[in-house]
């Protein structure tokens, strides 16, 4: 009986409310249907991961040479040059190795013909002195130590370069300890997919204390997470594609740091940015990240930050925004994910507009306790599930959406109510509820939304 008068109760309000409506609702113009196909993803990454070693042989093979004198090893090579020396390496050579010679540059032909194998024991190539450099070479089998940070790379003096390089079977790839202006650029990183969880894993690129870094062009994968940010600014990252991770980059009480232009699919997560403030989070990619958290962006602590222009596609949560206040969302396009954004613990003071929520099979959830505007003064964001009505013809709607409002907010405080979810009388109620202002339900309400999508290129995904 409980459940036939709650019904009945909503079929009377909604009643109400149509008639309240029905001047300002109209049939949705250019919203796209539900159900939407699912996203398809070719990113830019290779095809392959083994990289042979049979035209380098053995380790220890190889040699290097300074102006062409030749050392046995890549040690008494290091151990020989002089400031401003090339240390050319030739086949496979042995590590580990320490560079203890400022503006050093250990160089090889390339990646495929020039590799330091370490013993699967502590670091392989460690960098002591300052303004060293490191490209066109294969540095490969680290220790497996997660406890005593094994890397293939461990950078600790200030203006070390490492570029057109490959990383692989390590724990850490490239760990920069607490000094300014190091550089990792066009390298591709491998962990060990041999090591099931992930938390057993090392991460690619580990900041610690890494402020002014500069990071472009890599390539990382079957690691923890990609970029570990920890105490680190002034970085910017960009154009790095990360994927099959915990979390493509990872902040942790990390300021003033720029993410650009990067691309992060079939993680957990695609960008962790916690506890850190004055984040720019721009022009990135985050598609088909799920999983136990399953975000293409996860925000938690995060204040005075800009995340504009980015795709949030295919991913569980486009958005999680977890006590985060002041931030900005503009020009973000939020496609085919499960929730566009979840708004929880207090993040209720955002500046969001020009954001393109298109075949979410749902736009918002938010667990707010107040009405929450997300717009500009006069323009808001495109809902595809909205019914926009734009007398005026200038982009922008006259009637208001609230896409988590009444009947959102009564089914989770009565999860007893969901069973009429798809009922006419809940269809009417959200219908009217996100239209008219006749109840000012807590949720997310968007008073200028806009008539078109803000984004002409959504279908490229579904191509």
């Amino acid at each position: 009986m409980t459940d036939r008068r709650t019904e009945r109760w909503f079929a009377a309000v909604a009643v109400v409310l149509l008639v309240a409506s029905v001047g300002a609702v109209v049939a949705d113009p250019g919203g796209e249907a539900s159900g939407s196909p699912e996203v398809a993803f070719d990113a830019p990454v290779p095809a392959e991961y083994d990289f042979g070693l049979s035209a380098v042989g053995e380790r220890g093979d190889g040699y290097a040479a300074i102006d062409g004198e030749r050392y046995d090893t890549l040690a008494a090579a290091v151990g020989a040059a002089e400031p401003g020396d090339t240390v050319a390496v030739h086949g496979h050579v042995a590590g580990p190795v320490s560079v203890e010679t400022p503006n050093v540059t250990i160089a090889g032909e390339s990646p495929s013909q020039s590799v330091v194998s370490g013993e699967a024991e502590g670091d392989i190539v460690t960098v002591n002195a300052s303004g060293v450099t490191v490209r066109d070479v294969w540095v490969r089998n680290a220790g497996y130590s997660t406890a005593d940070n094994d890397a293939a790379v461990w950078v600790a003096a200030p203006d070390a370069t490492l570029a057109d390089a490959r990383v692989t079977n390590t724990t850490f790839g490239v760990w920069v300890d607490g000094v300014p202006d190091a550089t990792v650029r066009n390298t591709t990183i491998v962990g060990r997919e041999s090591i099931d969880r992930l938390s057993n894993r090392g991460n690619g690129v580990q900041l610690w204390r890494a402020n002014d870094a500069e990071l472009a062009d890599n390539r990382i994968t079957d690691v923890r997470d990609g970029v570990y940010f920890s105490w680190s600014s002034g970085v910017v990252a960009s154009n790095n594609t990360m994927w099959n991770l915990r979390y493509g980059v990872h902040y942790m009480y990390s300021d003033r740091n720029r993410l650009a232009n990067n691309t992060a699919f079939g993680n957990d997560v695609g960008y962790a940015l916690m506890v850190s403030d004055d984040l720019e989070i721009v022009d990135n990619v985050a598609v088909n990240n799920s999983g136990t958290s399953g975000h293409g962006v996860l925000v938690k602590e995060v204040d005075h930050s800009t995340i504009a222009g980015n795709d949030f596609v295919g991913n569980d949560n486009g958005i999680f925004v977890y006590n985060s206040l002041d931030d900005a969302f503009r020009d973000n396009l939020v496609l085919a994910n499960d929730v566009g954004v979840h708004l929880t613990a207090g993040s209720v003071d955002m500046d969001a507009s020009g954001n393109s929520f298109v075949d979410n099979a749902d736009a918002m959830y938010a667990v707010v306790g107040e009405q929450v505007a997300w717009n500009a003064s006069d323009r808001g964001n495109y809902w595809s599930d909205a019914s926009p009505v734009d007398v005026d013809h200038d982009g922008v709607s006259e009637v208001r959406f609230q896409p988590d409002g009444t009947v959102e907010n009564l089914a989770r405080e009565h999860p007893e109510t969901r069973v009429f979810a798809s009922s006419p009388a809940f269809d009417a109620v959200r219908l009217a509820g996100r239209s008219v202002p006749l109840v000012d339900a807590p949720g997310v309400v968007d008073h200028h939304p806009l008539a078109t999508p803000a984004h002409d290129n959504w279908r490229r995904y579904y191509e």
